[in-house]
């Protein structure tokens, strides 16, 4: 796979999406000092390239009653690539699993789990995290404030 060449004008377009992504393309092409042909072809081809890979609406979780946070660190039985996929799939399967990332270090995987609170949470991780397969244990960190969260500043 061959990676797109950015230049400035790409990198500006992608910082700017990427914190109101509802930008028309008119002020878009203002912000960042092209005409708006040219800023349109540009945003057409980051999306086609698949550098943007689609729009979404950033929700306040205070809103939802989603605005508890825990950060759970899974250590597996099996790390075979057959295991990794299994949990992979199943970890797509629970909504409050916000963010899933597999580490390299004294654990396998970082979960980000989002839920009303810590009671809610605690069920979350006794019906599903703990059920998931290959799991030998967690360990659970609570979020006290959430400083800086995706799409606040990016860093591109």
């Amino acid at each position: 796979m061959t990676r797109l060449k950015l230049d400035s004008f790409d990198h500006a377009i992608l910082r700017i999406l990427a914190v109101d992504g509802r930008l028309s393309v008119t002020e878009l092409a203002s912000r960042i000092g092209l005409t708006k042909s040219p800023t349109q072809a540009r945003l057409r081809r980051l999306e086609e390239q698949n550098v943007i890979h689609g729009y979404r609406a950033m929700i306040d979780p205070h809103q939802i009653d989603a605005a508890h946070i825990a950060f759970v660190e899974v250590k597996m039985s099996d790390t075979r690539e057959t295991a990794l996929q299994a949990f992979n799939d199943a970890v797509r399967n629970v909504p409050e699993i916000e963010e899933c990332h597999l580490i390299a270090g004294a654990f396998d995987y970082l979960l980000k789990v989002r839920s009303r609170d810590i009671a809610s949470y605690r069920r979350v991780l006794a019906e599903h995290i703990s059920g998931l397969p290959y799991i030998t244990s967690t360990s659970t960190h609570v979020v006290m404030e959430a400083v800086k969260e995706t799409g606040e500043q990016p860093v591109f």
